[in-house]
């Protein structure tokens, strides 16, 4: 009768322990994602958004790139299906993310997974999977604690960014370039990732297409690169990898 309450605390203890890991873990993407925070903020102002349309932007939409997108149609006074289609485009990196970390949360209600879903970016599809491969599908403890301590650290970092640059936006040169910051904190998160030959072909691949279709409308050209790059490594990993590696 009393290993219930044991286990329990035990289990708890393990959730807080991945949640500090995890903060931990995110620390050096944390400047970057503030600089990148600051100049997604500086840019809603200046487009002519009010303080409280920026406001209910940074907080509802939480995506720089799909902010970044369609902030200049909402200047240009594009209609609202260009607007949505264009930051539709730009995210569908998220459902690839989905696609790899929901698995790992489908025993949890609806309204939980909604939680999870809203706090999926980049930082936690950096580290995540490092931590939780697809092999430890299941409830191994501290996915949870883990995944909040990235959610956390990242959504700190960017609302206190943004809303620095909501209300300093007129004292931000655009000279200083920090927005170059966040693509640093993406390359952060990025190269660590790549151990392996097939992860490295894809990198080389994806990198080719996107630069040769960065002309496309509606961002089309990094969709296509990622699937392009995915199909690669796939692919590289089919040719490169032996069974018993593979094993």
């Amino acid at each position: 009768m009393t290993s219930q309450p044991s286990d329990d605390a035990q289990a708890a203890e393990r959730e807080r322990s991945a949640f500090f890991d995890a903060v931990r873990a995110s620390t050096q993407t944390v400047p970057g994602l503030f600089a990148w925070g600051v100049v997604t903020g500086a840019a809603m102002m200046q487009s002519g958004l009010s303080l409280w349309q920026s406001l209910l932007m940074t907080f509802v939409v939480y995506a720089g790139s799909a902010q970044l997108a369609a902030l200049p149609l909402i200047a240009a006074g594009a209609p609202i299906w260009v607007i949505a289609f264009t930051a539709f485009m730009v995210n569908l990196r998220f459902v690839i993310f989905s696609a790899v970390i929901g698995p790992h949360f489908q025993h949890l209600s609806w309204r939980k997974r909604l939680w999870y879903g809203y706090n999926n970016v980049d930082l936690v599809m950096g580290f995540f999977p490092q931590r939780f491969p697809t092999h430890t599908l299941g409830k191994p403890a501290g996915k949870q604690g883990y995944f909040s301590g990235l959610a956390v650290s990242n959504w700190l970092a960017w609302q206190i960014g943004s809303l620095t640059g909501i209300f300093l936006a007129q004292q931000i040169p655009a000279s200083w370039g920090i927005g170059f910051a966040g693509s640093l904190a993406l390359l952060a998160i990025a190269i660590p990732l790549v151990r392996n030959r097939p992860t490295i072909v894809g990198v080389v691949v994806a990198c080719t297409a996107a630069v040769a279709t960065v002309q496309w409308p509606y961002r089309l050209g990094l969709v296509s690169a990622m699937l392009i790059g995915i199909v690669a490594a796939v692919g590289a990993e089919q040719v490169l990898v032996k069974p018993k590696d593979a094993a």
